[in-house]
């Protein structure tokens, strides 16, 4: 599985410039925006609930250096699958019950990454109204670029909901879940970014049946088509 930055190196290779701009556009969309209006959501969130340690770790933030995690983000970039920094919350800081705080907290990253899809597919829509006919290399660029950036969040959107910890899906998941079977949740946790890894890496098709089959049918949903 081949990262943007190894796309964008044979983009320069072959001197193919719609891979180099597709490689350097899902660069920029991903670390840059939709990395962390995600982590920024779990923040505000959790600072609303209660949790004051979003904002004493700096993390109630959009600049995305606050976010992007240094191993994360160069694993993204080589070989297509990464991760931002987990943003630290207490959950018994949170107000009301813990568990379903916390996936209130969960809840707020997917969410915002679906909101950002519905906006870049209403500007997409938008676009297409304007510009019904161009074929110009301008517009070519606006519509890719829009169309990549609806894919991307509901990649990321789906991606986390998936119920294994650490990802956003097992916090929703542990609050409608029996006390005994929450906490053996939280037991799982330890083990669950290698088993992440293992589906990943192992079973490449499970992920696609899951997130990338979905994601696509959304996104042209969204575009219209």
């Amino acid at each position: 599985m081949n990262g943007p930055l190894v796309q964008l190196i044979a983009g320069f290779s072959d001197r193919d410039f719609t891979a180099i701009f597709s490689a350097l556009l899902v660069i920029v969309l991903l670390l840059l925006v939709c990395f962390p209006v995600h982590e920024f959501a779990h923040a505000f969130v959790a600072t609303k609930l209660g949790d004051d340690t979003p904002r004493l770790m700096g993390r109630v933030t959009l600049n995305p250096l606050a976010h992007l995690d240094p191993f994360g983000s160069l694993l993204f970039l080589i070989g297509g699958f990464g991760w931002a920094k987990p943003v630290p919350v207490s959950i018994y800081r949170l107000n009301g019950n813990a568990r379903t705080s916390a996936a209130l907290v969960a809840l707020a990253g997917p969410a915002s990454n679906v909101i950002m899809a519905v906006l870049f597919a209403t500007l997409y829509r938008f676009a297409a109204i304007l510009f019904p006919l161009s074929n110009t290399l301008l517009a070519g660029m606006v519509f890719q670029a829009l169309s990549t950036a609806v894919f991307l969040n509901m990649i990321l959107a789906l991606f986390n909901l998936i119920p294994i910890p650490p990802l956003d899906g097992s916090r929703v998941l542990a609050a409608l879940l029996p006390d005994q079977s929450a906490r053996f949740m939280d037991q799982l946790e330890r083990y669950g970014f290698m088993i992440l890894i293992l589906l990943v890496v192992a079973i490449p098709s499970l992920l696609g049946q899951l997130v990338t089959g979905p994601a696509v049918d959304i996104t042209r949903l969204l575009l219209g088509f």
